[in-house]
C-alpha cells in the first residue's frame, strides 16, 4: 500500500514525538513492503509566527489532498496565557477539524499490566480496563457563538447540536460495540441541558437498530466518578465534544500517563491521528517527552486503512518497550531512556524483534538500522 501522509508536527514537543511516529511508520513500510510518503506543514503557534495564521491555506490544501494526517501538538504560553489574544494556536486545529469534516474522535483507554503502579488508582480497580471514548468533534460549545461585552465582564458560549451530528457518531459507536462487548454508555447532562436531552432522544432511537447492543445512560458527573471507581464497566463511552474532551483526559490516569493516550479523528473522507497530550513546552528539546502516544496513533492509522497485522506489530513493539522498562521518566522516574531511545527501541523491534538484547541498565541495538 502507498499512502501520502501530511505531517503537522506543530509546537512544543510535537516535532519530537511525531518524529518517532514517522520512524515507526517507516519501519512498518520496510517490513511489510508499504510506501509512506510524508509531507510536512505548519499549524498552531509556529504557523502564526511564520504566516500570521494558525492554519495556513497551504496546510489546509495539503490535508485535503493526502490520504491521512499525522498530528503532533499545538500551543504556546505566549498565546495560551494571554486572555486578550485574538489569534490562538488551537483555532488552527478547530478549523482543520471543521473544514475536513472530522466529526468523530476515538480515544482508546487501556490499563497496561506493567504500568499499573504508575497509576494513582488501585491495581485491583484497573485490571481488565479496556474501553473506547467516542467524542463528537464538530459541534457543541467549542464551535457555538461566543460573545463578550465591551467591559469584559460578561461572556457567553453557545452550545448547539443538531440531530444529524449526533446520529453520525452514534452509529459509529454502536457499530464498534458490535465487535466488542456490545455495550454503549451515553454520557450527558439531560437533567439540565436541552442539548443533552436531544442527545438522549436521538441515541435512544438509534439504539433500537442495534438490538444486540445494550445502551446505558449516565449523567456526566456520575460518569466522571465511575471512570475512577469502576472503569472496567465501560466498553464504548459516547458523548459530546466538551464532555468527551474532559473525560478522556481524566481517563488517562488509568494507563499511568497521558503520554500513552492516542486518538483518531475521523470523517467521511479524511482522517487525522494524534496523541491527546498537549504541547508540554517545558519539555521541549530535552529528550524527555513520551513518544508512545504518537506511536500508538500510528497503530490506529494502520488499523483504519485495514492494515491490522501492521497495527498489531506497532502495539506489540510498544508493549515490549513497556515490559522491558524502556520508557521515559513520566512512567519511571529512574529511567535512563529519553524520547529518541524509546523510539529507537520500538523501531528496532518492528524491524527485527529478535535483534534486541540487554546489558546492565541500557539497551543494546543489534544489526537493525535506526531510521
Amino acid at each position: 500500500m502507498n499512502l501520502k501522509i501530511a505531517v503537522l508536527s506543530g509546537d512544543g514537543i510535537g516535532p519530537e514525538v511525531t518524529l518517532q511516529a514517522k520512524k515507526a511508520l517507516y519501519a512498518i513500510g520496510v517490513v511489510y513492503n508499504h510506501e509512506f510518503v510524508f509531507e510536512d506543514a505548519y499549524i498552531g503557534a509556529i504557523a502564526i509566527e511564520k504566516t500570521g495564521k494558525p492554519l495556513p491555506e497551504q496546510t489546509l490544501n495539503l490535508c485535503r489532498n493526502t490520504d491521512s494526517i499525522l498530528f503532533g501538538a499545538i500551543g504556546d504560553p505566549k498565546y495560551d496565557n494571554d486572555p486578550t489574544a485574538k489569534v490562538r494556536p488551537a483555532q488552527g486545529l478547530f478549523k482543520l477539524r471543521k473544514e475536513l469534516g472530522l466529526f468523530a474522535n476515538i480515544r482508546p483507554i487501556k490499563a497496561y499490566p506493567k504500568l499499573m503502579n504508575s497509576s494513582p488508582i488501585k491495581k485491583e480497580v484497573l485490571e481488565g480496563t479496556d474501553f473506547l471514548v467516542y467524542r463528537e468533534l464538530n459541534g457543541g460549545m467549542y464551535y457555538g457563538e461566543k460573545t463578550v461585552n465591551e467591559a469584559g465582564t460578561y461572556a457567553t458560549d453557545l452550545c448547539e447540536y443538531n440531530e444529524e451530528e449526533i446520529t453520525k457518531i452514534a452509529h459509529l459507536a454502536f457499530k464498534a460495540a458490535q465487535s466488542r462487548r456490545k455495550k454503549v454508555t451515553l454520557v450527558d447532562k439531560a437533567n439540565v441541558l436541552e442539548t443533552s436531552r436531544l442527545w438522549r432522544k436521538v441515541v435512544t432511537k438509534i439504539a433500537k437498530e442495534y438490538p444486540e447492543v445494550t445502551l446505558n445512560c449516565l449523567y456526566v458527573d456520575n460518569a466522571a466518578m465511575q471512570i475512577i471507581l469502576n472503569p472496567r464497566q465501560f466498553d464504548i463511552l459516547l458523548t459530546d465534544n466538551l464532555f468527551g474532551d474532559i473525560l478522556s483526559d481524566e481517563a488517562s490516569v488509568i494507563s499511568g500517563s497521558i503520554g500513552l493516550m492516542a486518538s483518531a479523528s475521523l470523517g467521511d473522507k479524511h482522517s487525522l491521528f494524534e496523541p491527546i497530550h498537549g504541547c508540554y513546552t517545558k519539555a521541549k528539546g530535552k529528550n524527555i517527552a513520551n513518544p508512545i502516544a504518537s506511536i500508538l496513533s500510528v497503530a490506529l492509522m494502520l488499523e483504519h486503512f485495514g492494515l491490522s497485522a501492521e497495527s498489531k506489530k506497532v502495539i506489540a513493539a510498544v508493549e515490549k518497550a513497556i515490559i522491558c522498562k524502556v520508557v521515559t521518566v513520566d512512567l519511571n522516574v529512574d529511567s535512563l531512556f529519553g524520547t529518541n531511545e524509546v523510539g529507537d527501541f520500538i523501531v528496532n523491534y518492528i524491524l527485527n524483534e529478535g535483534d534486541l538484547y540487554f546489558k546492565r541498565d541500557f539497551v543494546q541495538i543489534g544489526q537493525s538500522t535506526i531510521v
